[in-house]
């Protein structure tokens, strides 16, 4: 699944998403073509490639021709917005969502002025700018193929931000009601690092708020804001982009340990077979030296939180253990799958693992060693016969 990783260190903006697309790779054409098709008039785009504090990113600057008294770009009704979508040449999955951005707003904006949203008017966020940051960045999303959009969590910080309504304070009341419910955190600034374009572009277009979420990464872009930070770090937009490479297991695992030197160790078999039943995802019994030079085990359990405590009971009652430890840690696994591959003995069970270099083929051992006894040959002959099949299949 191509996914796009939004690290929002420096919050989130309209202008600055278009330059975190535009710096990965996304055409200038395209976003041109999303311009040309809202029939805006004299609306243009200013494209750079600033180096900001030593990064070498890229800024949008949206060109919108000056209109005294021209209150229509500056407030517009949610159905004057989808009128204009409508009409303009966009690609239907494109303006649906542009459109679900625009929506979520209107609905934000309503609870904060006690409205409903068909009767509130955008003011900054209807403007024509605003308009080409909300479309710019769906097509753009579309035409990389992104299928999957994670979010980090947001930056938020203080102070008052002028706006039609007058001086707001920060972060904005819109921004605040579009961010129900996503993690975010406070900057010691008194400055807007998250608009209400943005807030409504991340919150409707994200599949999801938290860390980098596993990938093969391919690109990573900066897209540049319009204003220095006071506090002299860069006011930059990541974005990270690449294939994703989520497996079914958990991630964060448990480790459970115990030391044992007066414990029959025929056991273990049944005791292994116990555990593995009751969810554990690995086990291993380790022999080594304890205190006074007496031989001992080191019985290690892996497995996922939610089994841990029904763990501890297996191994406190079969053990002679009197305590024993647990930690929590972070695994890195490959993605894998159970297939069925076909062999001289019929259709046997094994493991695709999705390695780097390709899917390889992994025998089950129960599977193959029931085969080898059904048909009375070697056990090493059954695994064999698995690994030449080809692990694409």
């Amino acid at each position: 699944m191509r996914t796009a990783y939004l690290d929002c260190f420096s919050g989130v903006s309209g202008d600055m998403l278009l330059g975190a697309l535009l710096d990965v790779g996304l055409p200038e054409a395209v976003l041109h073509e999303a311009v040309a098709a809202l029939q805006l008039d004299g609306v243009t785009l200013e494209i750079s490639r600033p180096v900001v504090q030593g990064f070498a990113a890229t800024r949008v600057q949206v060109h919108v021709p000056c209109h005294d008294h021209d209150h229509h770009h500056a407030h517009r009704h949610l159905a004057e917005i989808t009128a204009l979508l409508d009409r303009a040449g966009l690609n239907p999955a494109v303006r649906a969502r542009a459109l679900a951005v625009f929506t979520r707003l209107a609905e934000a904006e309503a609870v904060v002025h006690g409205t409903t949203p068909d009767r509130i008017h955008f003011h900054e966020v209807g403007a024509d700018d605003a308009l080409v940051d909300i479309v710019g960045t769906v097509a753009g999303l579309a035409w990389l193929g992104v299928e999957r959009l994670v979010c980090s969590p947001l930056p938020l910080a203080s102070g008052w931000v002028a706006c039609a309504h007058g001086e707001v304070p920060l972060p904005a009341p819109a921004v605040c009601r579009l961010l129900a419910g996503v993690p975010v955190y406070g900057e010691d600034l008194r400055q807007e690092l998250v608009t209400p374009t943005g807030a409504a572009l991340v919150r409707e277009l994200a599949a999801g708020f938290g860390p980098l979420p596993p990938l093969r990464l391919e690109r990573t872009g900066y897209g540049a804001g319009m204003r220095e930070r006071s506090d002299g770090r860069p006011n930059l937009l990541r974005l990270l982009l690449g294939q994703s490479m989520e497996v079914a297991e958990a991630q964060r695992v448990e480790v459970l340990e115990t030391h044992l030197d007066d414990w029959n160790p025929e056991f273990w078999p049944y005791l292994s077979d116990r555990l593995m039943a009751s969810g554990a995802l690995d086990v291993c019994l380790v022999p080594m030296h304890m205190k006074k030079g007496r031989p001992g085990f080191l019985l290690r359990v892996i497995t996922a939180a939610a089994a841990s405590q029904q763990l501890i009971q297996i191994l406190l009652a079969e053990t002679t253990a009197i305590g024993l430890r647990r930690r929590s840690e972070e695994r890195v696994t490959l993605p894998r799958a159970t297939v069925t591959v076909p062999t001289p003995w019929g259709p046997l069970a094994a493991k695709r693992v999705q390695t780097p270099d390709g899917p390889v083929l992994t025998p089950e051992y129960e599977a193959c060693r029931a085969v080898a006894e059904r048909h009375r040959v070697p056990l090493q002959a059954v695994y064999a016969a698995v690994r030449c099949v080809d692990g694409d299949r």
